[in-house]
């Protein structure tokens, strides 16, 4: 394929010669292909620009209709060929990968009219592919499921036979299995606890092949926000166990939906340790003739392991609408976790003198090595515990896990990702509250920066009506009641938007109560592959679809989504995340909840409107409503003949 899609004149600067073609493609390529002229990607496209000329960090905000995808990508591609290194296009989560590579999304459409090759390649996260292990183990168990034989039957041949002179291919996608719940995927799929180093199918692994494959892209590589933020952070240490980064070197960022980017930055820096892990790992320093004193300071070390997630489990509460339990540090505990810190490092030091002793294999020593060192960094966050947030999940028969993360991540994002010179552009509908980008910039350590934001081309006041159903504090018959009339009224095409699982569950069961709500086909996420659900909401125009995480991204314009029906107001939860927030915040009414509510709010009304030609409803439920500073806030973004209904 030509290098650049353009007459390259080396006199010039290639910027602005990739500015000039790109106004080109909008105001000529584009239109003649039936596409509309649209000021705001013209406006779009210099700011962007500047950005890429400075090579500086630059907030889009721009409203549902303005075409920011085609504008970003048009210079990501551009620029991916000036600098022969390929460019990041990070989304939020998988489903939003998927609008994006979807046979008749905005890549497939530049391809098709500007006769471009685009070699445009997913890197998907670890967790959205198969683990041959767990599914051998899963498969070993008498009561599981059949359906894990005939996933082990289909999968390629050179899984099942490492023979010489074989093809490789990517295999084991998530995708590829739409039927398979998230919690029947979470059988097989790969977690955090999986320790690929001493696999022994690393080589036939899925997720192994398809990192060879993507590392090859020329143009672009999509992957989600957590992804890129655990490139990030195991940079170094992969480098230093003789691997790969995830992600090679690139040539810009595009942070799709960025304002969600600091809860993956915590979720990418989070530490999790289960005893049950520390201690298959730990014994593997017993397997050679070694010394008895680091015997003896192994069998001590497994103790206190038991003994620490033992107290762990006693002194945790459980967090509402979540399945955190929130850990409650007392003495007792905080003695426990020096105690255990102290062995570790017994354990460190007399590897020291084993190591030249050479009765450890020395692969097996340095993934010892690593794993003490992960927990050692992990706990000694607990040596000024204002600095972290913690928190235990219950694995039922496998244990609990302790989850630790730093409280910020700003300091460790301005130096590792926006301290670079490199074009890094947030792009969102949603970036700024009240005009003014701080609370995202401020999160994410982002002190110099560029912004720019653009509205909307659609009319909403004609375009959309909304309602507002104040309610009281306790759940009530007469919600349901009228949150079925609404659904009844919009005769399916409803998506309905649950600030949590826990509530999403609550409703799928109290439906059952409801033989009226039989006529309509309900889908929950969670039950199927999520863009499988979402294939088949677009092609059932009575179907409604419940989720929690389609705030942000969901694009199916038409009458296949012609109602959003809000449930609860999206205020963020009392988990150990926010509730640090909130300890940091002087009002953290203002400051954490109420900006946090809104961002995701115009989200989830923007999942309504998608072309000139759609129409429809919105319905929010919520008992914060009967607040004057909530209600005129959520107004400040909905049509002025905005409807509001006596509380349920």
């Amino acid at each position: 394929m030509a290098n650049y899609p353009f007459e390259f004149d080396p006199g010039t600067p290639f910027m602005q010669q990739a500015s000039d073609w790109i106004a080109d493609v909008f105001y000529e390529v584009l239109p003649e292909a039936g596409f509309e002229v649209r000021d705001e990607q013209i406006y779009m496209a210099f700011q962007l620009e500047r950005a890429y000329n400075e090579k500086k960090t630059i907030f889009a905000e721009a409203g549902v209709g303005t075409g920011k995808t085609l504008v970003y990508l048009l210079y990501a591609i551009c620029y991916a060929r000036y600098t022969r290194k390929p460019a990041i296009i990070a989304c939020a989560d998988e489903s939003l990968i998927e609008q994006l590579v979807k046979p008749e999304g905005d890549i497939a459409k530049l391809a098709r009219h500007l006769e471009l090759t685009i070699d445009a390649r997913l890197g998907k996260s670890p967790d959205q592919y198969i683990c041959l292990n767990k599914l051998d183990d899963v498969r070993a168990d008498e009561m599981a499921s059949e359906i894990y034989d005939t996933i082990y039957s289909g999968l390629p041949k050179f899984v099942h036979r490492p023979d010489t002179m074989q093809s490789f291919h990517p295999y084991g996608n998530r995708k590829d299995y739409p039927e398979l719940s998230d919690d029947e995927w979470g059988q097989i799929g790969w977690d955090v606890f999986q320790d690929c180093l001493v696999c022994n199918q690393r080589h036939r692994c899925g997720q192994t092949l398809s990192r060879e494959h993507y590392r090859k892209a020329a143009d672009i590589i999509i992957c989600s926000h957590d992804f890129y933020m655990e490139h990030v952070w195991t940079y170094d240490a992969r480098k230093r166990e003789g691997q790969l980064p995830l992600l090679p070197e690139h040539s810009s960022v595009v942070f799709d939906e960025g304002h969600l980017l600091e809860t993956a930055a915590q979720s990418a820096l989070t530490y999790k340790l289960k005893h049950s892990l520390f201690e298959s790992i730990i014994t593997r320093l017993l397997e050679g003739e070694v010394r008895e004193s680091l015997a003896y300071a192994v069998e001590d070390a497994i103790g206190a392991s038991e003994k620490l997630f033992e107290l762990l489990a006693k002194h945790s509460v459980r967090v509402p609408a979540s399945n955190r339990r929130e850990v409650v540090l007392s003495e007792e505990l905080l003695r426990e976790i020096n105690r255990f810190s102290g062995l570790l490092g017994t354990i460190e030091e007399e590897l020291v003198f084993e190591s030249g002793l050479f009765t450890i294999d020395d692969y097996q020593l340095k993934i010892v090595e690593e794993h003490l060192e992960m927990i050692g960094l992990a706990l000694s966050l607990f040596k000024r515990p204002e600095g972290l947030i913690s928190w235990v999940t219950d694995d039922g028969a496998d244990g609990i896990t302790l989850v630790i993360m730093p409280r910020k991540v700003k300091e460790i994002l301005a130096e590792m990702v926006f301290g670079k010179r490199m074009p890094v552009v947030f792009s969102s509908a949603t970036l700024s509250v009240d005009g003014s980008f701080d609370y995202v910039a401020q999160s994410l350590g982002i002190s110099d920066y560029l912004s720019f934001t653009v509205a909307s081309p659609y009319n909403y006041e004609e375009q959309m009506k909304a309602v507002l159903y104040p309610e009281p504090s306790a759940p009530s018959a007469a919600k349901m009641e009228q949150v079925l009339r609404s659904l009844e009224q919009a005769e399916g095409g409803s998506l309905l938007l649950f600030p949590s699982f826990e509530e999403l569950h609550l409703f799928q069961a109290e439906l059952t109560r409801y033989p009226e709500a039989r006529s309509y086909r309900f889908l929950y996420e969670g039950s199927a592959e999520i863009s499988h659900l979402i294939s088949e909401f677009q092609r059932d125009e009575r179907s409604i679809l419940c989720a929690v995480t389609l705030w942000e991204g969901l694009d199916i314009p038409g009458p296949s989504l012609s109602h959003v029906l809000i449930w609860a107001l999206p205020f963020p939860p009392h988990d150990p995340v926010f509730d640090a927030k909130r300890k940091d915040a002087k009002d953290a009414f203002r400051e954490v909840d109420m900006p946090y509510m809104l961002l995701r709010m115009r989200q989830g009304i923007g999942r309504l409107i998608r072309t000139s030609s759609d129409s429809g409803t919105v319905s929010i439920f919520g008992e914060q409503l009967e607040n004057d500073e909530v209600r005129e806030q959520i107004m400040r973004f909905l049509p002025s003949n905005t409807e509001r209904m006596a509380p349920c």
